[in-house]
């Protein structure tokens, strides 16, 4: 498998017989998309012409990116060793990408970053909001959302879920192969019912959304890994654990040295710290 391959799952990579003529196309760069039934002003691509009959010297007009980095945002989806593997992390066969209920969770932290977000000292600036990563997973929809003030895991409800009495705010643990997980139950106006885990936020740590996205899509990985799982921890605990480490020392007291307890972060295999938000807010 190339190196793109590897980098962006599921990118068109030059092979025409991956995407239909009408599905429209996401720069993973700058998160452009070509939609065939509007063709491309800047290139003089006339409205009606697919992708694949784009001409060879055509590049993302936003950031000038190469087009084999392009992957397919609906229609007929781009299969790729990677999302067909059986082995793949966290990958199950079963019914297609619930395209409209991600579609609605984007659409809904869009509306939110638009009318309440703008402006407001937590927000970076160089971020924008992308559902990341979705697939299968125990019958339900496992994915990460990015946002320029928060990234979070979602789960969206399977067929068989009636999730419509969850209870904003309550908490849940959830079992992964790498350690249980604090989800937090939502459901929001035009989304619906799901469950959100708070790995990141605020977002300033990240240079780009390239860098965002990518840190994303390792954590879904790293999920499934359980060769970082200690027995026992929970996130809950964890956040309260390192509360605790920050808190200053009572005064007179010497202060002394405890052992650290991975953050929640370190258990995904991302490094030290932890600033952590509320999921509640997903």
């Amino acid at each position: 498998m190339s190196a793109a391959a590897s980098r962006f799952e599921g990118s068109y990579l030059g092979d025409a017989t991956r995407i239909g003529a009408a599905t429209r196309m996401e720069c993973k760069i700058c998160w452009h998309v070509y939609d065939p039934a509007e063709g491309c002003e800047q290139w003089q691509v006339p409205p009606g012409t697919a992708f694949t009959a784009l001409p060879g010297h055509w590049r993302c007009p936003v950031c000038d990116g190469a087009r084999d980095q392009f992957m397919a945002l609906d229609g007929e989806p781009v299969i790729t060793e990677t999302a067909a593997s059986p082995t793949s992390a966290g990958h199950e066969a079963g019914p297609a990408l619930p395209s409209e209920a991600i579609a609605r969770l984007e659409a809904a932290f869009r509306e939110i970053h638009t009318a309440q977000m703008r402006g407001m000292p937590i927000v970076n600036d160089a971020l924008a909001v992308k559902a990341v990563g979705f697939r299968r997973h125990g019958g339900r929809w496992l994915g990460a959302l990015v946002t320029p003030w928060f990234l979070n895991l979602v789960l969206l409800p399977g067929e068989a879920d009636d999730w419509s009495g969850l209870v904003p705010g309550a908490k849940e643990l959830i079992e992964f192969p790498s350690g249980r997980y604090e989800f937090v139950h939502a459901n929001r106006k035009g989304v619906g019912p799901y469950k959100a885990c708070s790995l990141f936020s605020p977002m300033f740590e990240f240079a780009s959304m390239l860098q965002a996205t990518e840190t994303a899509s390792a954590a879904l990985v790293s999920l499934f890994d359980p060769s970082i799982r200690e027995d026992g921890a929970q996130t809950a605990e964890i956040r309260r654990h390192r509360e605790a480490e920050l808190a200053p020392p009572p005064d007179g007291v010497p202060e002394l040295a405890e052992p650290v307890r991975p953050t929640r972060r370190a258990l995904l295999g991302m490094g030290a710290g932890d600033r952590t938000g509320d999921p509640g807010d997903a």
